[in-house]
């Protein structure tokens, strides 16, 4: 196995961290949802079931990218820049110390993406 490029090693970290953190979100809500009342189950269910699921989906994108499956890239592209809408939100809503680091990430993880290094150690023309 080859040492992966810089950009992809970085590009690897970051979605990593990402689902670190959007998994201890998860958390928080969960911890929330079960000793605070809901207004509906439903709502407080989805509200961890979400950020759960997709702190699994980058953990995993971020191990497939390590192990240079082209594949990943594409979807992990997209993931990311879903989060820049998020993040925007984010700041609109009060949060902007969320939100900034969230777009900063997502655009810093895209462009690494997109680099001819990390293309080429996918072996993407």
């Amino acid at each position: 196995m080859r040492a992966l490029p810089t950009p992809l090693r970085l590009a690897v970290a970051l979605l990593f961290v990402e689902a670190l953190g959007i998994g201890a979100v998860a958390v928080l809500f969960a911890y929330y949802g079960l000793t605070h009342k809901a207004a509906s189950t439903g709502g407080a269910v989805s509200v961890v079931v979400f950020p759960a699921a997709l702190a699994v989906l980058l953990g995993w994108l971020s191990v497939t990218l390590a192990r240079t499956r082209a594949w990943a890239r594409g979807p992990s592209i997209a993931l990311e820049l879903l989060l820049v809408p998020i993040g925007y939100y984010m700041i609109v809503g009060g949060s902007a110390w969320l939100g900034v680091p969230t777009i900063i990430a997502a655009l810093a993880t895209t462009g690494l993406l997109l680099t001819p290094a990390t293309r080429a150690a996918l072996d993407i023309r």
